[in-house]
């Protein structure tokens, strides 16, 4: 079993309660546009096995930090990770293909700003885009996820409003 942070769009900056929020969880995943290396320092610095991919406002240095797409296996959770992905209905183009040809059990992204946990019943996966937490955007509330992966399982979702 292991417990997850997700997280997307910090736009360099870092709430100051993500890291009471993800203090028990043990992995974070960022979904795209840390905006800085020092965001991405400082989420590494928390201790905890990081996952990112980067995002259309980041730079070459965090395009050669990390990749624009990750695929990786949680807990037997087959997980496939970017930051411009679309939701069910409507991927994006660059990546409908892949999803097509091989489903994730669970698929992340980032970019709209916009908090939405909804199945593909078409797929057979669960898509998660955790919203925004930068103070960069047009959202209004900032979001993050912790949910747990277990035994080929997706379980507890909770969603993190984070206060102005």
């Amino acid at each position: 079993m292991k417990k997850i942070g997700l997280l997307s769009d910090t736009h360099s900056y870092l709430h100051p309660l993500v890291q009471r929020h993800f203090a028990a969880v043990d992995e974070i995943w960022h979904a795209g546009d840390l905006g800085d290396s020092a965001t991405a320092d400082a989420l590494e610095a928390l201790g905890k096995p990081f996952r990112a991919v980067w995002g259309n406002i980041d730079g070459p240095e965090l395009r050669q930090r990390y990749p624009e797409t990750q695929r990786f296996t949680v807990e037997g959770v087959d997980v496939m990770m970017t930051h411009i992905g679309g939701y069910p209905g409507k991927y994006a183009p660059g990546i409908r293909a892949q999803l097509l040809q091989h489903p994730p059990k669970l698929f992340i992204c980032g970019h709209s700003h916009i908090l939405k946990v909804m199945p593909d019943p078409q797929l057979g996966l669960l898509h998660m885009n955790p919203g925004a937490c930068g103070i960069q955007g047009w959202h209004k509330v900032k979001t993050l996820l912790r949910f747990v992966v277990d035994s080929g399982n997706i379980k507890d979702l909770e969603v993190i409003e984070l206060p102005k």
